[in-house]
Order: structure tokens, then C-alpha cells, then sequence
């Protein structure tokens, strides 16, 4: 029986997912392991018997990555869950820069009472006219799970695409549409884009990308969407950059003291992934990544190990050994499970640390498992079956 706990609200679809083998508890020390979603956990005390943290969502800036690492936690995201909910408002976002609907809307709400509100409408409306997005360049930097969407979306809109992204997937090579023209300099998307959305995670390399020397090189009245992270925009440059009308607008899911009412900035309550169908679909992905690994000790989407696969677990016993990414550790497994015939083995790597997935013909003794344990740089070993 595994034991999971909710940390925030987890769509019930995803829950649902769950079979008579789990029940829910309520306090984290009692679980095996966590959904969360925005909750922080870095301040939490986490008991041995925690294996994992699945997050309903993309970003884990909310979670000690490197901690968890070191206890032999498994943490999980759930990229492209709810990448349809944020290209959606990535255009919602477009289109609210390039005509003032905002501006509209609100004048017409101001004239409740007015008889002569079709004539008035008439005499108005010039006063938020924009342009269309037919034709327009569009530079996304960043062709993960949501970029490639933005992208390829954007071509059914008449739009002449720009992608950058030095470490495109092969997932997302493929399923870009063949007529974005993909970059190889970001300089590229600064000089000649019309629009320019970002769509990369925060990191040191990526912190403030667009700033200053960023801006400089762009088009007059170019427009940037932040549907990311706020902290990947040197924000005090934008405002200051709308304000010498080289920047027409700038739209952003991430309202903070810096932006908000400033002249020409556009924000939105982090409405990026706040859709039914988003929370659910991130929900479904995190109880199967969480199912996967509980029931079978495979990784899959984890951001602080690396991804390992052995299929079903149908093997007399399986068991998981998680590691320092060191020299010579697999031949020290080996020559502990000397005396036991391996069936299959998967070691896989990622930074610091190395998770090694082991099947094996007959039952492991408690004492060989002890020797695993004891072994110089494994973190944990894991009995799976």
C-alpha cells in the first residue's frame, strides 16, 4: 500500500488516477509521496520515508532540488502539461498589445447610461485602433513543450515565425512546423522581430536575458511577452525603454511592484496555466509519473535525477540504487550482486547524481542490500520488488 499526501488542491481527475493500492494521508510525514503545486517547500523538514514530489506544474522554484537530491527524493515536474493554457494567453497577450482592447473596453463600460452610446461608439473608436498580426515577425526564444506551440500556431495566423533554441529537443524538431525559421543567434530574433516571447526556465545563464544591451538591438515598438518567469526580464530596462518609446509594450503573467500601472505595460494575474483543463491534465501527468516510479522505480520528467526506464517491473526483484554520478560504481555493484544472476541493468546520469535500475532472477538478501547502502557515494537503495 503507498500512501501519497496533496500539499495544495490537485485536480480530482488526476487523483482519480490513483488505484485501491494508494490512499491519501494528510500529514507529510506519513507519506511515501507529495503532490504539490505552488505550496513552498523548502523550509520543510521531509521524513526518510519519503520517495518523491511530484509537481503539478513546470516550475520548481518552490522545491529544494538539491536537498531532495541528497535524501534520495525523486523530483518530478510536468512539462507540456499545460502548454496549450499558456500559448493561448501568449496570444491573448499579442493581440491586447497590438489593439487596445483593454482601453476599449473599459471606455465602454465608462458609458453605461449613455442613449447615444452607437454614435458615441463611432466618434471613439480611432482612439484604440491598432494593427494585426497578419505579417508580423514573430521571435520566440525558447522551443520547449509551450514555444513550439506559440510557434507553430502562430504560422495559422499569417505570421512569419523566428525560433531560437541551441538545445531543441528532438521531440521538438520534429513537431515544429517546417516553415519557422530556426535560428541560431537571438540577435537575430532582437533586430528583426515584431514580437518577441520568451519561453525558457530561470536560470543564472537566463536570469535578465533581455535587458539593456537586448533591447537596444530591437526593432522601434517592438513588443515583448513574458509568460516564463518575471526574472528573466530586466524590467526596470523595459519601463524605461517604453518610456523613450523604443518599446511599444510589454505584457507579462507576473504582476510585481516594478510593473504594475506603469505606461505601456500590460499584466495578467499568472493566469498562464489557471485553466480547468491545465490543472487536470498537469494532475493526470504527476500521478502517472508518481505510479511509474512508486510501483516500478522508473523516472520519468524528474528534475533533480536523470530519467531511467526498465518497462513493468516483472522480474523476480527489482532494485534501485540512487548515487553519486562517480567512476566505477557500476563495477561495485556488480561485484556485491556477484552472487545473484542480473536480468537487466540501466544506469543513467545527470549532473551529480546517477540512478541505476537493477532486475535480478532471484529475491536479494537483506545483508546484500545492506552492502549496497554502505557502498562510498550511493545516497539510497530502494527495494522495488
Amino acid at each position: 500500500m503507498y500512501k501519497y499526501a496533496c500539499l495544495n488542491q490537485i485536480s480530482q481527475v488526476g487523483l482519480d488516477r490513483f488505484t485501491d493500492q494508494y490512499i491519501q494521508v494528510e500529514e507529510i510525514k506519513d507519506a511515501d509521496a507529495v503532490l504539490v503545486r505552488s505550496a513552498k517547500l523548502h523550509d520543510m523538514e521531509f521524513p526518510d520515508s519519503l520517495q518523491a514530489i511530484a509537481r503539478a506544474g513546470a516550475g520548481v522554484n518552490n522545491i529544494p532540488l538539491e536537498r531532495c537530491a541528497e535524501q534520495g527524493i525523486v523530483v518530478f515536474n510536468t512539462p507540456g502539461a499545460n502548454a496549450n493554457g499558456v500559448k493561448e494567453l501568449v496570444f491573448a497577450g499579442m493581440l491586447m498589445a497590438a489593439r487596445d482592447i483593454i482601453g476599449g473596453a473599459n471606455w465602454v463600460q465608462s458609458q453605461v447610461g449613455n442613449a447615444e452610446i452607437a454614435a458615441a461608439t463611432e466618434k471613439e473608436k480611432k482612439r484604440f485602433a491598432g494593427s494585426e498580426l497578419q505579417d508580423k515577425k514573430l521571435g520566440i526564444i525558447g522551443l520547449g513543450a509551450i514555444g513550439v506551440q506559440v510557434a507553430n500556431a502562430a504560422t495559422h495566423l499569417g505570421m512569419q515565425v523566428y525560433g531560437y533554441d541551441p538545445y531543441i529537443s528532438v521531440d521538438a524538431a520534429w513537431n515544429l512546423s517546417r516553415s519557422i525559421k530556426h535560428i541560431n543567434s537571438v540577435e537575430q530574433i532582437y533586430e528583426e522581430c515584431d514580437y518577441i516571447t520568451i519561453h525558457v526556465p530561470l536560470l543564472d545563464s537566463t536570469r535578465k536575458m533581455i535587458g539593456r544591451d537586448a533591447i537596444a538591438k530591437m526593432k522601434k515598438n517592438a513588443v515583448i511577452l513574458n509568460f516564463a518567469r518575471d526574472l528573466l526580464v530586466d524590467e526596470e530596462a523595459v519601463i524605461e525603454a517604453i518610456e523613450a518609446g523604443k518599446i511599444h509594450r510589454y505584457v507579462s503573467d507576473f504582476p510585481n511592484p516594478v510593473t504594475i500601472g506603469k505606461k505601456g505595460v500590460i499584466l495578467t494575474p499568472h493566469l498562464g496555466a489557471s485553466t480547468a483543463e491545465s490543472e487536470d491534465n498537469c494532475a493526470v501527468m504527476a500521478v502517472k509519473e508518481l505510479k511509474n516510479f512508486l510501483e516500478n522505480g522508473n523516472i520519468r520528467n524528474s528534475v533533480n535525477y536523470p530519467n531511467c526506464d526498465l518497462g513493468a517491473c516483472n522480474a523476480e526483484a527489482r532494485v534501485a540504487i540512487y548515487h553519486k554520478n562517480m567512476k566505477k560504481m557500476i563495477g561495485r555493484f556488480a561485484d556485491i550482486l556477484a552472487d545473484t544472476n542480473i536480468k537487466n541493468m540501466s544506469n543513467t546520469s545527470k549532473g551529480d547524481y546517477a540512478y541505476t535500475l537493477v532486475d535480478l532472477d532471484t529475491q536479494v538478501e537483506p545483508d546484500v542490500i545492506e552492502q549496497l547502502r554502505a557502498t562510498e557515494g550511493v545516497v539510497k537503495v530502494r527495494v522495488i520488488k
